[in-house]
């Protein structure tokens, strides 16, 4: 009811109508109408694509000023390709980096721009770093499953990247719904008695769903029955359906304030990488997708210990016993804090919890150059993630330096950069970015 009621106050705000907001009246007169036909225009555009423009998008494209981080792809197969970055240090720690991103985005909110880009920021710290590039998926492709995400996906990038490093153990990092499948391919791995990872990061992730936030009230039993009844003979669950639930859990800031800015007033958003690759959504498996919300938003399956059997084993989380560094952001409407935290009740190992400033994306990408917000640590686990904040203590600037001195320490040996992407067996396919991260759903 909050929800619906916060939903229906913003929408009946009077700086969204033109009667009653005297910025647009001033505007429509100093233009003798010209602003309003302009507005026109710009929501003609938007029905077109189908979406709302929250930014410039000419300023911006995949390969040109975004995701430009040099390396090559040297793997792939229906689900994903496997990019492999170029070394900028002499050495390397011996074990690489590979990075899950999640599968509902294209991977290169972790590699935007230079100044920004966490890819850069690791491989600029001597890790040799992989990562995964979700294809975006088409009509044909909806009976994928979410076991073959974590075999042909998430394990099968582990084994290419041990593989073209010639080591036994990798350091993984996952991000969002990336660490959520990251979680269960480890899980898999160990009940097969394997163990590729030495350590393991869980970005803004959820293992637990005991509390998904907000959009909970889009998520019941009526609403997974039906889309599995949409989705039993295939077909893909559409990006901009993605899009549009995402941004309705901010409506003033993803909907709102661009139908005043774009509509009402007939201007065109400013350039902002973030907000591009916002709306550069992507399409999901069916099968996948409604496997993925019974089993995690709506039953919370997954953390329950040999609950779900997935790629044949059972799957417990407590059974991934690694070092493990997890970050959560104070104000993430998309994963709430307190919910990334209950993975530190979860897994096993020697576990650091960071609790960064700001929201579901702004508290990750957050570069050391920019000196911006902070973060809370502290070396105490209780299980009551209030108890824990009452006695964390709050550091200046960005968590990524505190991530890269705890990965240092998993690295292993020094050993000479990595020059050669690829080898032999995995040789290189194409140049990053690839082609998968440039398909788009519109």
């Amino acid at each position: 009811l909050r929800f619906f009621t916060r939903q229906l106050v913003d929408a009946a705000a009077p700086a969204n109508y033109p009667s009653t907001n005297p910025e647009v009246i001033k505007l429509a007169s100093e233009t003798h109408g010209g602003s309003l036909l302009q507005g026109l225009e710009n929501l003609n555009e938007d029905l077109k694509k189908g979406r709302i423009s929250t930014t410039d998008e000419s300023a911006f494209e995949v390969g040109r000023n975004l995701a430009i981080t040099p390396g090559a792809v040297v793997f792939e197969n229906e689900l994903f390709q496997l990019i492999q970055y170029q070394p900028a240090t002499d050495t390397v720690h011996e074990r690489p980096l590979v990075m899950v991103p999640p599968c509902i985005n294209k991977y290169y909110i972790l590699d935007l721009q230079p100044q920004n880009s966490f890819v850069r920021y690791a491989v600029a710290q001597g890790h040799t770093v992989f990562m995964v590039s979700w294809r975006n998926m088409t009509e044909d492709m909806g009976r994928i499953t979410w076991d073959q995400y974590l075999e042909d996906g998430v394990i099968k990038a582990l084994d290419v990247a041990r593989g073209i490093c010639g080591v036994e153990q990798l350091n993984a990092l996952g991000f969002c719904v990336g660490g959520t499948l990251l979680g269960a391919a480890l899980a898999v791995l160990r009940a097969q008695q394997r163990s590729p990872a030495a350590s393991v990061t869980f970005l803004t992730t959820m293992l637990d769903f005991s509390d998904t936030g907000d959009i909970a009230v889009f998520i019941d039993e009526a609403y997974v029955s039906r889309r599995e009844k949409d989705f039993a003979q295939g077909g893909v669950l559409h990006g901009k359906e993605l899009l549009l639930t995402f941004s309705s859990l901010r409506p003033n800031d993803l909907i709102w304030n661009y139908v005043v800015n774009n509509y009402l007033k007939g201007r065109k958003p400013e350039a902002f990488d973030l907000l591009y690759w916002n709306s550069d959504s992507t399409n999901l498996p069916g099968a996948m997708f409604v496997y993925y919300v019974r089993n995690t938003y709506l039953e919370n399956n997954l953390r329950v210990p040999g609950r779900l059997t997935n790629c044949g084993v059972k799957v417990d989380l407590s059974s991934i016993r690694l070092p493990t560094f997890v970050l959560a952001s104070r104000e993430d409407h998309i994963v709430p804090w307190k919910s990334a935290y209950q993975t530190t009740q979860l897994v096993g190992g020697d576990i650091e919890f960071v609790l960064a400033a700001s929201g579901h994306i702004a508290g990750v990408v957050n570069p050391p150059s920019q000196n911006r917000r902070h973060y809370r640590l502290n070396p105490s686990l209780p299980p009551n993630p209030d108890d824990w904040l009452a006695g964390a203590r709050e550091h200046p600037g960005s968590w990524w330096s505190r991530w890269s001195g705890w990965l240092a320490g998993h690295g292993g040996a020094s050993v000479p950069a990595r020059t050669a992407l690829g080898n032999s067996r995995y040789p290189v396919i194409e140049a990053a970015p690839g082609r998968y991260v440039k398909q788009r759903c519109d």
